[in-house]
């Protein structure tokens, strides 16, 4: 298979966090259990391979660390180790106990293509609770040299040293072990400073009441701040539990993310595999000032960088999960959550404008679709916890030549039960006449009669918030932002967007959600048949259906447009890695080539209709990604597409 078609070609590397058999003070057996880990992790087609803390003598063998047989087996299993796994292409990292100078240190070897690479010794030496490592080792601190002789040549030995992985541009590996991360300043802060992106720790953590938790937390939280893939693998079942007992924790985690972790307590050999996204990282540090900045907090420092061959990956699938839907989380308790910030957050923006603008009157126009429902909620939210009225909201419902008995059913459904004004207004003679103005024959359904509908109900909008004194709230989302799909100087004008940032597939759940909240019960008949309802705009009666005019059958399906946006706009990813992901999680769903079809209209609608963002109202950012030309996207109008279609054609 071509490079090219590789996972590594999109920047990701799968990583395994293993958790072999072990027999304490056993090295030939753990050396055959390690040798049997890293097989298992390379036939996973992993590229880094992390064993477990101290894994060649077992972590719980207390005072026999003094013991040179037990030292003198380890330094020989290390160089077992190296030679029956010599064919692997992997970078494995094992831990150790290894006399250098006149002390004993606790570290990890680096091993690949039947040589140790580079050893990195334990900083921070726990020695508290059921802790007294300092009965044994020393501090990495204290080291008397940079090399140890090892194998009959010089190996560096560090906590300075950085392992380049070249087949993956920006893959560079640091080392840490167990309390290292718990340290108020671990290690793999500076070292991911220095240009890490992946952060290996071998640990040995025994498990408590509570304890992993806290240790996830810990895990999750250190690769967010070093912006880093974070691999951790702890012993497992074979310690001794003598006064402990060791669950086998491998966790993977990477930017705030946990990608895969192993579970508990489970006899036998267990292991975490999942591809890291080194591109997003990298990405990720680019953007964020903030991270390069730190280097002026530490002491200036010399790193040395080892080059590790480590070949290619030639997986064409990705071991990580992609999720389809990325806006909307799949665990539902986390969804409840998330639909519940958001209308905070947007009715909390809307409380502020009308406050700013003296204004305590609102003015909304309510087709029964579902993003003006979503604003409805949000207004509704608003006047309450501003002390205000419902009937504070004005709803005009206006339909036109193309409205459905449906949707404007649910308007009047949806204004009745929430408690909200509702005018109707009858665009319908208007348009004739100024379609009549304009020389249209008011028949032909173009580009002319369909936006005349729209800015002629905004113009009423505006004019009845003139009346009132209220503030226009704007409906149009993310998606339609992202595909401009909206009529310049008509839906996309209003006096505060409250659903700017939300993509549609968000919208729709959190319309959902709000229809099991006692605080819109009443609703909740409509809200679900709004949620029933095909996406329209309702501006074309299309074959005499009810609701004709289906946006999803012009545009293409909003799922695959949310997924686009977030993987070309949260991390900057090309075409063809925006494809290849798409692919992988929409394999089941959608043919490659109504992929590539979708995904070119993306790219040319996006492209083609900056001039409509650069104009766009204020509204709130309820999440990572956002188009406001104030805050999180700007570019310019006139920047073609032509490059981003040329290499997606050129790779297809």
């Amino acid at each position: 298979m071509p490079i090219r078609d590789s996972i590594t070609a999109f920047g990701l590397l799968r990583v395994a966090a293993a958790v072999p058999d072990v027999a304490v003070a056993d090295v030939p057996a753990n050396v055959g259990h390690c040798a049997a880990a890293v097989k298992r992790a390379a036939d996973a087609g992993a590229a880094v391979i992390v064993l477990p803390e101290l894994a060649l003598t077992g972590y719980t063998a207390g005072d026999l660390f003094h013991q040179e047989t037990l030292l003198a087996r380890s330094r020989a299993g290390l160089a077992e180790l190296a030679r029956r796994t010599a064919r692997v292409r992997a970078l494995t990292a094992v831990g150790l106990p290894l006399q250098i100078g006149g002390a004993l240190y606790n570290c990890a070897a680096i091993l690949h293509g039947g040589r140790v690479l580079g050893i990195v010794p334990k900083t921070y030496i726990p020695n508290y609770k059921e802790f007294y490592e300092e009965r044994w080792f020393a501090s990495a601190r204290d080291l008397p040299q940079n090399t140890v002789r090892f194998g009959g040549r010089d190996v560096p030995v560090g906590t300075d040293l950085l392992f380049d992985i070249p087949a993956l541009p920006g893959a560079m590996l640091a080392v840490e072990i167990c309390e290292d991360l718990w340290a108020p300043l671990p290690p793999s802060t500076a070292a991911a400073l220095a240009g890490a992106t992946v952060i290996v720790n071998l640990s040995a953590s025994n498990d408590l009441v509570g304890k992993a938790d806290y240790r996830l937390e810990l895990i999750r939280q250190q690769s967010a701040r070093t912006m880093s893939a974070y691999i951790y693998t702890s012993c497992g079942a074979g310690e001794s539990t003598t006064d402990v007992v060791f669950g086998g924790h491998a966790v993977i985690a990477e930017n705030g993310s946990v990608l895969a972790q192993t579970e508990r307590f489970i006899p036998g050999p267990s292991m975490a595999v999942t591809d890291v996204d080194v591109q997003h990282l990298m990405l990720e540090r680019r953007r964020t000032t903030s991270f390069k900045e730190s280097l002026h907090h530490l002491p200036a420092a010399q790193w040395r960088r080892i080059e590790v061959p480590v070949r290619p990956a030639t997986q064409t699938s990705t071991a990580r999960f992609i999720d389809a839907h990325p806006f909307v989380p799949s665990d539902p308790a986390e969804r409840d959550r998330r639909a519940r910030e958001i209308l905070a957050i947007q009715a909390a923006g809307l409380a502020r404008r009308m406050r700013v603008a003296g204004s305590g009157k609102l003015v909304l126009g309510l087709s029964g679709g579902l993003d003006s429902t979503l604003a409805l909620l949000v207004a509704v939210r608003a006047l309450r916890i501003s002390g205000l009225p419902a009937r504070n909201l004005n709803c005009l419902t206006m339909p036109g030549f193309a409205t459905s008995r449906r949707t404007k059913g649910n308007a009047y459904a949806l204004a009745n039960a929430l408690g909200v004004t509702l005018d109707e207004i009858d665009i319908t003679k208007g348009v004739r006449r100024h379609l009549a103005d304009l020389g249209h024959d008011g028949k032909t359904e173009d580009v002319t009669f369909e936006n005349a509908q729209a800015r002629y109900r905004t113009m009423l909008l505006f004019d009845r918030a003139n009346q009132k004194g209220g503030i226009v709230v704007g409906t149009g989302d993310l998606s339609e932002i992202a595909l401009g799909w909206c009529t310049f100087n008509g839906d996309h004008i209003s006096h505060y967007g409250v659903n700017a940032s939300v993509p549609k597939t968000l919208v729709r759940y959190v319309v959902a959600w709000a229809a099991e909240q006692k605080e819109f019960s009443r609703a909740r008949r409509a809200l679900l048949d709004v949620l029933d309802t095909p996406v329209s705009p309702e501006l074309a009666n299309r074959n005499g259906q009810d609701i004709g005019q289906k946006t999803e059958d012009i545009i293409g399906p909003y799922e695959l447009h949310d997924f686009f946006l977030y993987h070309s706009q949260r991390w900057g990813s090309d075409p063809r890695k925006v494809r290849w992901l798409a692919e992988q999680a929409f394999r089941d769903t959608y043919r490659p080539a109504v992929i590539t079809k979708w995904l070119k209209v993306f790219i040319a609608r996006f492209f083609g209709n900056q001039f409509k963002r650069s104009v766009m109202p204020d509204g709130p950012k309820v999440g990572s990604v956002a188009l406001s030309p104030r805050g999180d996207w700007r570019m310019p109008s006139d920047v073609g597409a032509d490059a981003w279609l040329a290499e997606l054609n050129a790779t297809k």
